[in-house]
């Protein structure tokens, strides 16, 4: 694989997106997230007693009210999630009614355990990052979807750009399940998400880990779906993260 040009310290030397990935995937571990193919394929449903059960509810409202979303256009669509992991969510996507689905991923293990546990005839998982020439056939995709992954890459503006060259007329992109700030809590996020990684022994994560502010989206044409400060979200605490839909 060609090498990533973000050094991991000011004088240190490139890290490669072998060494980046294997990172990624140690990282995960530590955490207790990475899963068995039997848990990957009831996800977003886990065991109760598992560590991430609440985290996991979340993903659960939050993908099915894009699928309920999805599914109230009545028309068949041509869908790519970007950032897919190990494919749950794509594979849920794949339910809906005369979808075809694309996941992109960067991520080897992550691809093949969603190849090894997803095979539907409507369903492909690509190991690639998303650039202008991704998709050198000239594909194009009526929903482009960004679920937790939108934190992973350094400019909102640029892969909003790449993203929308990839779209159909009336096309549109979703980002749901990501961690937003406000202006003035960008730098102590910053601060608190380098100590993280730095207190397991990964610092160097903390140069591919990026954190947007929810200003960035205003220079887009979009409209939020799910504001997790509404009224009755608030009053029970349940969701935390914002569904935006943009478009072009």
């Amino acid at each position: 694989m060609k090498e990533t040009k973000i050094d991991m310290t000011p004088n240190a030397a490139p890290i490669t997106d072998e060494a980046l990935e294997e990172m990624y995937i140690a990282i995960r571990e530590k955490e207790g997230r990475t899963y068995t193919d039997k848990q990957v394929a009831q996800l977003p449903h886990i065991d109760a007693g598992h560590r991430y059960y609440k985290e996991w509810r979340v993903r659960q409202r939050s993908s099915q009210r894009l699928i309920t979303h999805l599914k109230q256009m009545q028309k068949p669509l041509s869908i790519l999630e970007i950032g897919c992991g190990n494919g749950w969510l794509s594979a849920k996507l794949a339910n809906i009614p005369y979808a075809k689905v694309t996941g992109l991923d960067t991520n080897r293990i992550e691809i093949e355990q969603a190849r090894r546990v997803f095979k539907k005839s409507n369903l492909q998982f690509i190991q690639k990052g998303l650039n202008p020439g991704t998709f050198n056939n000239g594909a194009k995709f009526d929903v482009i979807i960004f679920a937790a992954s939108l934190q992973y890459f350094p400019s909102v503006r640029v892969i909003m750009g790449d993203a929308f060259s990839l779209l159909n007329q009336d096309g549109k992109v979703h980002v749901l399940d990501t961690p937003f700030y406000h202006k003035e809590d960008v730098r102590k996020s910053v601060t608190r998400c380098r100590q993280y990684y730095k207190d397991m022994g990964f610092e160097v994560m903390a140069d591919h880990y990026f954190h947007h502010a929810l200003q960035k989206f205003n220079a887009f044409k979009h409209k939020i779906l799910f504001n997790p400060g509404g009224f009755w979200n608030r009053l029970v605490k349940k969701d935390v993260f914002y569904w935006i839909m943009l478009k072009p």
